[in-house]
């Protein structure tokens, strides 16, 4: 086997694997001790033999590892901390085209049936990385569908405490927002009185919140990406359609499904027409959405950052805690804590059999 001896562990950076990655061809790679050793012919090298996958490990768990500036030696220090839960059998580096940098996958046997996501988080805050482990995933060679809450996922604001700030009532609702996303107050309780709050507010307020929505990093990507797959893409909300709508217009999404607030007389009446969207109106929107387009159950993915996007997370093959609470990041399936939205396309091409 081809060997790439590191000399010196200072020079374990960033720059140095992807010096690695794109002008070696490396592409799978094992780590031992100060050696990498490639796992497929690399260009100009000698007596080398790809080495093959076997049925066993075929079947074992990836971990995927990813930050800026992700460097081998973090590699080591996330195999060594949690030496107690998995073991790294092998990796490879992940790279998908259309989105920047990469990330490593370590094939993993796990060494315990327990959840792991503590131990997860508390690794991937030790040392700065992200880490996802991950089975089979939803493939993207077959029709899926994206469904994902709006505010603090598709952007980087709640909606209504914007509006609120302007409303002159921004901390007695951001207070209220808080604890429902902590999964402490009811959802439905808490959108009516914060909806409450806003009465007798100036229709204009609501432009002036749409024309600034900051978009989460990544999501515009992430959804180019995934529809050039035929893939369906949507927004589920307890936010309000005033933005779902123009999200979706915006981003080119396949629906949008939200909150209308009441308006009379060019003003906020402090009340939503119709039925709530709730934690349970958001999951029977992935089941209905995935029958109209003929979506197996396998192939669908939720993604959110409150309390309230758990259920909708669990009826999906993939639960995914965008910049989440920590409650929703240890019931989640995976978590990405502080990466952009497209980065989920490497935990999909980690899942790949």
């Amino acid at each position: 086997m081809f060997e790439i001896k590191i000399a010196d562990k200072d020079l374990l950076s960033h720059l140095y694997l992807g010096d690695l990655v794109c002008q070696h061809g490396l592409s799978d790679f094992t780590l031992t001790g100060g050696i990498l050793c490639g796992a497929k012919t690399l260009a100009g090298a000698q007596n080398s033999a790809p080495v093959s996958i076997s049925p066993v490990q075929s079947k074992l768990s990836k971990l995927v590892i990813f930050t800026e500036g992700l460097h081998l030696q973090q590699l080591t220090q996330v195999t060594q901390a949690l030496a107690d839960y998995l073991e790294s059998v092998f990796y490879r580096v992940l790279k998908v085209e259309g989105v920047s940098g990469f990330a490593v996958c370590a094939h993993v046997a796990l060494k315990t049936q327990d959840n792991l996501n503590l131990p997860l988080e508390n690794v991937a805050n030790r040392f700065s990385v992200e880490l996802c482990l991950v089975g089979k995933t939803p493939s993207l060679g077959e029709p899926g569908l994206l469904l994902m809450d709006m505010d603090s996922t598709v952007i980087a604001v709640e909606c209504i405490d914007e509006i609120a700030a302007l409303a002159g009532v921004g901390e007695q609702v951001s207070a209220v927002t808080a604890q429902a996303m902590q999964g402490k107050l009811d959802f439905a309780q808490s959108l009516h009185t914060r909806v409450a709050c806003l009465a007798g507010a100036d229709e204009s307020i609501l432009q002036q919140v749409r024309d600034a929505l900051p978009l989460m990093s990544g999501v515009a990507n992430l959804v180019s990406i995934l529809k050039s797959y035929d893939w369906k893409v949507a927004i589920v909300s307890g936010g309000f359609s005033y933005y779902a709508d123009y999200l979706q217009d915006r981003l080119n999404l396949d629906a949008a499904v939200a909150n209308d607030l009441a308006i009379q007389d060019g003003k906020l009446t402090g009340k939503v027409q119709g039925s709530i969207v709730d934690a349970n109106v958001k999951a029977q929107t992935l089941s209905s959405l995935a029958d109209q387009w003929s979506i197996s159950p396998s192939q669908t993915i939720a993604m959110g950052d409150g309390a309230n996007d758990l259920v909708m997370m669990n009826a999906a093959a993939l639960g995914v805690a965008l910049h989440a609470k920590p409650i929703v990041r240890q019931q989640a399936d995976i978590a990405i804590r502080r990466g952009g939205l497209d980065t989920l396309l490497w935990v999909l091409e980690a899942g790949q059999a």
